[in-house]
């Protein structure tokens, strides 16, 4: 080799990169985000009665993803990142086409029973992207990530809602099926992450936390700063979880009949007008989350701490709201809400992925995540059941306010011991 020619080394992961995962999060996630608030709908089709189960029915392909998450993540880290995104792109084209075609409620449990176990696209994603990013650059990914996410949420319920006049939300599985097959295509395009946290000649630094409890393997990596990080993050795995598990608790508590409420809040609304209202919250994630990162970034546990209360003065305004413009209002305040928590949630997630397995730490804190999901829509359909429609907006109003309370006693010894 001539001299001064250095040898060839993998292009850097760049802005391209993340931004074509987050892309084909939000391709794939159509059907899985957009369809199930119209489970009332749907099950109707399957007999008599089917509609009662509507709550549980929502979060099957959670329980089932709750289980399988920390062992794709483990499988990611060991066979491969992009592999396994494949792998779960793959399984919900399958699982849609399933439901889509299903004539019986057996037949369509069975596939949201497989969307779970297959799925998990979200989790592989992060694990992809915590393989090349920390720091900042891996809670900006980790944002824009959640950004697709509630992209799908804006834009697939009012889709389906409007093209329901033509094909029913229940056959839409099918056609949508299409969309994860297309993501697959995109995303074998691009490259395998290494571990861009690695810097060579750096000191391996590890996470003073220690194995997580839940799965998620310590590892040795060294940051890409010059010097390795000599402090521990700002919360625990511990405290990491339980924030993710009351933060997703107390939100979809609220979706599964939502659309029943506004039905009976605002008479005659129509399918598009139900589907707006359902997501205003997560329109106001995508105007402001990047202004909302930048400004707590640096404090994400007060940001969460705010977050959580306004999620309880929302979801508390949903069980008064009698207007359409009452209705709007208490929307508008989750929506601010859910995106402080979902923020400042990836800005601390991203402190705890130093030094860790990233396909383990995030298949562990998606196992918390659904686990919040299946507790939601459990507590939905028995508060919905016994006590009416608006009792899970209220029942997750009080969640949010008792971490509100939690979190800001935790702060205050953590203050008082210092």
């Amino acid at each position: 080799m001539s001299a001064g020619v250095l040898p060839a080394q993998r292009p850097a992961f760049g802005r391209s990169h993340v931004h074509a995962v987050a892309g084909c999060y939000f391709v794939a996630s159509f059907a899985a985000l957009g369809l199930p608030p119209y489970l009332t709908q749907i099950l109707p089709e399957f007999g008599p009665g089917a509609a009662r189960w509507a709550g549980l029915l929502y979060v099957v392909p959670t329980v089932f993803g709750a289980l399988g998450a920390p062992l794709w993540g483990r499988l990611a880290d060991r066979f491969g990142r992009k592999r396994l995104l494949l792998r779960a792109q793959l399984g919900l084209a399958l699982a849609f086409l399933l439901a889509g075609w299903a004539d019986s409620l057996a037949t369509f449990t069975a596939a949201l029973v497989l969307q779970g176990i297959l799925g998990g696209t979200f989790a592989a994603s992060n694990g992809y992207l915590g393989a090349a990013l920390d720091g900042p650059s891996l809670s900006r990914a980790l944002t824009l990530m959640q950004g697709s996410a509630r992209a799908a949420l804006v834009v697939a319920p009012i889709v389906v809602g409007s093209l329901s006049s033509w094909l029913s939300p229940h056959r839409q599985y099918a056609l949508l099926a299409v969309l994860p097959l297309t993501a697959a295509l995109l995303l074998a395009a691009l490259p395998e992450p290494g571990d861009g946290r690695s810097a060579a000649g750096a000191e391996p630094a590890r996470s003073p936390e220690g194995p997580d409890p839940a799965g998620a393997p310590a590892v040795t990596a060294a940051t890409s700063a010059p010097a390795a990080k000599t402090v521990g993050p700002r919360v625990s795995l511990r405290t990491l979880y339980a924030l993710e598990f009351a933060f997703v608790f107390s939100t979809v508590i609220s979706f599964p009949y939502l659309i029943s409420l506004v039905e009976d809040r605002v008479p005659h609304a129509s399918p598009t007008l139900s589907g707006l209202l359902f997501a205003l919250p997560h329109l106001c994630y995508l105007v402001a989350a990047l202004a909302v990162h930048r400004a707590f970034q640096d404090r994400p546990r007060a940001g969460i701490t705010l977050g959580f209360l306004l999620i309880a003065l929302g979801l508390a305004g949903h069980g008064v709201a009698d207007s359409l413009t009452t209705l709007i209002a208490v929307r508008l305040v989750l929506g601010a809400g859910m995106t402080l928590g979902l923020v400042c949630l990836s800005v601390l997630a991203a402190d705890c992925a130093e030094g860790r397995a990233p396909g383990g730490l995030f298949g562990s804190l998606e196992f918390f995540s659904k686990a919040g999901a299946v507790a939601a829509g459990v507590a939905a359909a028995a508060g919905s059941a016994r006590f009416g429609q608006a009792a899970p907006v209220l029942v997750g109003g009080a969640a949010a306010l008792l971490t509100v309370c939690a979190t800001t006693f935790l702060s205050l010894r953590t203050r008082w011991s210092r």
